[in-house]
Parts: C-alpha cells; sequence; structure tokens
C-alpha cells in the first residue's frame, strides 16, 4: 500500500513537472536580441486593445460576448499580441477618464474588473495571444500619475480639460521625485503580479499569455530637472517586478526620446537597464505637430520622413544594447479629420503602410525591429457620442479623444487590408 502510495505521489510530481515544462516554453523570451517564443523566432503585428480587461467583467461595462467576438475576429486576421490596461484608478464619474476604474483608492480594488482580466487571460490563452499590461500611465484618462499624486499628499490634481496641458504637464512632474506615490505603486505592483487567475488556477507569474508586464503608458519625467529621479524610478519600478516575476519578459511603455524631454541619452541609459529585456516607441505624427487636421494628406510625406529619422536614432541604439524595439503605438486620424464610422481613411492607410514597411524591412534583414502594435483595435464598437458617456461602446480612443479618432473598426476594410498584408509578411520572417 505504501509503494502504490509513494508511486503515485512520483507520478503526480512528474505531471506537474511536465505541465510546468510545457508552459515555461510558451513564455516569450530574448535571445540574443530577438524575441523568442517555444523555440522559434517571433515576429507580430499587434494591436492597443487597453479596454479588454472591462470587456471581461461583469459589471459595469463589461460584455464578453463582445469580447470572444473581438478576440476571434483579431485572432483571424492573425494579430496575436494586444496590449492591454491592468486597470484604471481613482474615482468614478469624473470627466475624460475610463471607468470603471479598478483601484478605487490605494489598496481598494472593484473585484469585477480582477475577474475581467482574469476571464481575458483565460481567453487569450485559449487563442495562443499574449498580452503586454501596463501598470500606470502618466496621462490623465485612467488616473496614474495624478491618482498616486493625490493620494500621497499632493491635493487635487489638475486635469488637462480645465487647465490645458501644460499646466497638467507641469503638476505631473512632481511625481518622479515622490516617494510616497512611488511607494503607493509599488503596493499595486505587488498585488496584481502576484494573484492567481480565479479561472485557470494559473498564477499570474506562471501564465503564458502574458508576454511583458509594462511599468506604464508614455512613462515621463515632464521636466528635464527630474529626468535623474525619473530613470531611477523606472530602474526601482523594474527591478521590484524582477523579483516578483522571472518568467516574463519587462518593459517601459515609453515614446522614446519624445517622452525623455527629446534626451535620447536619458532613454538609452533607461532601456540599457539590465531587468529591462526589450524597448519601446511611439509614434503620432498628428500629436507631435508633424500633420495638421486641415491637411492630412498632404502632410504625409513629411509625417513619413520624420516617422524614419525617429525610428532610425532608436534602432541604433538597440543595435549596440543589442535589444529588441516594439513601436506599441502609432496613429494616424480619419482623413479631414472626421470621427464617424465609413468616413475615408486614405491617410491612415499610407501612414499605416509605410510604418509597416519600416519594420518588416528591417527585420528581414535580421536587424531589431521585432514588432508593432497600432492604435488601434476598436472593432465591433459603434461610437454613440463623440465624447464618449457612461453607457457607451468601448473604442480604443480613451474617454479624453473624440471616439474615432484613430481607432480601426471593423469596418475599416482598406485599413484592415494593410494589416493583413502586414501580417502574412511578418509571419514569414524566419
Amino acid at each position: 500500500m505504501k509503494k502504490l502510495l509513494l508511486l503515485m505521489m512520483v507520478a503526480v510530481v512528474t505531471v506537474a513537472c511536465q505541465k510546468k515544462q510545457e508552459t515555461t516554453m510558451d513564455y516569450v523570451k530574448v535571445e540574443n536580441g530577438h524575441f523568442m517564443r517555444a523555440g522559434k523566432p517571433y515576429y507580430y503585428v499587434g494591436t492597443n486593445f487597453w479596454y479588454g480587461a472591462i470587456l471581461g467583467s461583469e459589471g459595469q461595462g463589461g460584455d464578453r460576448t463582445r469580447l470572444g467576438r473581438e478576440l476571434d475576429e483579431m485572432k483571424r486576421m492573425g494579430i496575436d499580441n494586444l496590449r492591454i490596461l491592468v486597470g484604471s484608478d481613482g474615482e468614478r464619474g469624473v470627466k475624460t477618464k475610463v471607468e470603471p476604474t479598478l483601484q478605487v483608492s490605494p489598496g481598494v480594488y472593484n473585484d469585477t474588473i480582477l475577474a475581467g482580466l482574469d476571464y481575458l487571460l483565460m481567453e487569450m490563452g485559449k487563442r495562443d495571444m499574449v498580452a503586454v499590461l501596463y501598470l500606470n500611465n502618466s496621462w490623465e484618462w485612467s488616473g496614474g500619475y495624478g491618482f498616486y499624486l493625490e493620494h500621497a499628499g499632493e491635493g487635487k490634481q489638475p486635469r488637462p480639460d480645465d487647465v490645458g496641458y501644460p499646466a497638467f504637464m507641469n503638476a505631473m512632474a512632481k511625481y518622479a521625485t515622490n516617494e510616497k506615490a512611488h511607494q503607493l505603486f509599488y503596493d499595486y505592483v505587488r498585488f496584481i503580479i502576484s494573484r492567481t487567475n480565479r479561472y485557470t488556477g494559473l498564477k499570474y507569474t506562471d501564465d503564458p499569455a502574458i508576454m511583458s508586464w509594462q511599468i506604464g503608458n508614455e512613462p515621463r519625467a515632464f521636466s528635464k530637472e527630474a529626468l535623474p529621479a525619473f530613470e531611477k524610478w523606472l530602474a526601482e519600478a523594474s527591478a521590484l517586478i524582477r523579483s516578483l516575476d522571472k518568467n516574463h519578459l519587462i518593459s517601459v511603455g515609453s515614446e522614446g526620446s519624445w517622452g525623455c524631454e527629446n534626451d535620447l541619452s536619458s532613454w538609452t541609459r533607461i532601456c540599457a537597464d539590465k531587468n529591462i529585456d526589450y524597448c519601446n516607441v511611439h509614434l503620432w505624427p498628428y500629436n507631435w505637430g508633424w500633420a495638421k487636421p486641415d491637411s492630412l494628406i498632404e502632410h504625409l510625406p513629411r509625417a513619413c520622413e520624420n516617422t524614419k529619422a525617429y525610428i532610425d536614432q532608436h534602432l541604433a541604439v538597440c543595435d549596440s544594447l543589442n535589444k529588441p524595439l516594439v513601436m506599441e503605438e502609432f496613429g494616424y486620424p480619419r482623413d479631414g479629420f472626421q470621427f464617424a464610422l465609413h468616413t475615408p481613411t486614405k491617410g491612415r492607410d499610407g501612414y499605416y503602410k509605410y510604418v509597416f514597411s519600416l519594420v518588416a524591412d528591417n527585420a528581414e534583414n535580421g536587424g531589431k525591429f521585432a514588432g508593432c502594435n497600432f492604435w488601434g483595435w476598436g472593432g465591433f464598437a459603434e461610437p454613440k457620442h463623440e465624447q464618449w458617456q457612461v453607457g457607451d461602446p468601448y473604442t480604443n480612443d480613451p474617454a479624453q479623444e473624440a471616439q474615432g479618432l484613430n481607432s480601426v473598426f471593423a469596418s475599416d476594410t482598406t485599413t484592415l487590408d494593410v494589416i493583413r498584408t502586414q501580417v502574412e509578411r511578418m509571419s514569414q520572417v524566419k
């Protein structure tokens, strides 16, 4: 009897080890400056799907039927890499901010959103898709810096809608040096990364549906004087994440030098950190003044020229660091700066084609440009109002932006054709 019991115990341990080994094989890794997955090079066309955890919930904003439909459509197109917000912070009912929120106050969590994130990761795992999960945000649309500053004793923080972006950014510059705000964020990081998925039973640290933990969405110092403290915070955050999770990649979520007060050396130091596995850039020709609302198509050549220069500059850094580069946000408004469904996207299609060609050309030649996530997937949503209101379907345009500004919808057939062509091309890169 004892011998039988011992054999049964050995069998259980063996199966568990085999399962662990099989899971580990599926993690996305970086080897010699390139992504690898299941022993093969991993090049990808992904998208931004920040609202995925909200759709996965059964509370306010939840729509699991739509979530399944969106994931199926993206998978059908070959889009398997989704960049997702873990959750927004702070009170509800604030104009221009995502809701429902996940972290109502420090350490107080909305369990419906946690369930939504669990459900989303389960469904992505079923479809062999991977998530880049970002944990913070420098911008107001999900709480982010402002939330932590308020609870660190800095008082009510301004919103750009009220005071304008220069005054907002000046206020957010306090975050880089606010140790109490950092500690509140670190508590949140520990809570999220140490969780176990209620549907799969997998610890987050063991889940191959997660590709990368990302410190934030476009983290910025917001002043040159704050850059040293900003770099210190990012180094501390990445070290904390690494101490909690040895399996997954870590990234910053940076725009590149643009997000480092145009100091490329600062971005280089941030990316060189031993705990940062790969580098990110974002590109926004309209937001950065390279294209104007009344002449988006006319300014497309200038936007493309500036885009190439920006990417080349950052690729040179990645070559020196031997780390992959991902262009994880880029977008271009609809023609005529229109927002409604079925309006033309000639300028956007042209910009996507150009960006995709830069990614694929470099990848095919063995370079460090490994992937891109366009902004972003609006899928089957049908916007109800130009300004998002509670109860409206989620597009990929956050609440502070016009709904339809940068989202790619299932009805945008010409843009989807451009994306499919790139998916096919990247799938051939060896």
